[in-house]
């Protein structure tokens, strides 16, 4: 059992009332209770109000009432199958956003559509092929500093080469392809559009300048620079060749 589907599971328990002990949860889910404390203080981190009751375990706070919101079936399934698809992702602070998100909107569920939802989420799975080792922590803080047009710095490893570059950037708009998330951002160095692998990025920092908007356009992007899925190859058209699209001068 994941790490979410224990915590929504140990969620529906608390919200029927009932006092859980660690040592309780920790034979249920046969984990250790160190993990247990870590559940316990993930639910709390993402804003769900659990308490220690001193020599009796945990418990919602008293008085607590969710949020008068109402999912259908059909939409906690759709939430609970895009966590599959979300936790392919190769960008860790992606996930965890997501998945503090998640509990948060199940709390307010139904407790018979949070049952279905805990039968259903045991029956789903997404394969994706085997590739090279991706990973990345950058892409929630990275994207706040799309909107109100933050300039930001980075440090960047080319493929295939240990030199890394620093670069100022301005971002633009994030894809992904194969569980790859590439930022789109105007390179101050290169004086021009260009593609960086998220996982590649090894430090950055988001200043508190902000730039021009450039009116980029990521429709107008990829019809100027049609991309390659199959080849993971972004074509230029003024070249009539093939060129990298992920940073690599």
């Amino acid at each position: 059992m994941s790490q979410l589907s224990r915590l929504i599971n140990i969620l529906t328990l608390l919200k029927s009332r009932r006092i859980l002990t660690a040592s309780e949860l920790s034979d249920k889910y046969n984990v250790s209770i160190r993990t247990i404390y870590r559940d316990i203080q993930k639910l709390i981190e993402s804003g769900v109000p659990v308490v220690t009751l001193e020599g009796r375990g945990y418990s919602l706070m008293e008085g607590y009432t969710v949020a008068p919101v109402q999912f259908t079936e059909k939409q906690a399934n759709a939430l609970i199958t895009a966590q599959h698809l979300v936790n392919k992702s190769k960008d860790s602070s992606f996930v965890n956003d997501f998945e503090e998100a998640l509990i948060k909107i199940t709390s307010v569920f139904r407790s018979t559509i949070l049952e279905k939802s805990e039968i259903l989420n045991t029956k789903i799975h997404v394969f994706s092929r085997p590739q090279e080792e991706i990973a990345s922590n950058a892409l929630s803080e990275l994207q706040l500093a799309i909107t109100p047009l933050n300039y930001v710095e980075i440090n960047y490893r080319k493929a295939n080469d240990t030199h890394i570059s620093f670069r100022k950037i301005e971002p633009y708009a994030f894809f992904s392809t194969d569980q790859k998330w590439i930022l789109i951002a105007w390179c101050h160095l290169r004086n021009e559009y260009r593609a960086f692998r998220v996982d590649r990025i090894q430090y950055f920092k988001i200043l508190q300048g902000q730039f021009e908007d450039r009116k980029f356009s990521i429709q107008d992007y990829f019809q100027s620079c049609p991309y390659n899925f199959d080849k993971n190859e972004r074509i230029t058209k003024a070249e009539n060749t093939f060129t990298s699209s992920f940073e690599s001068k």
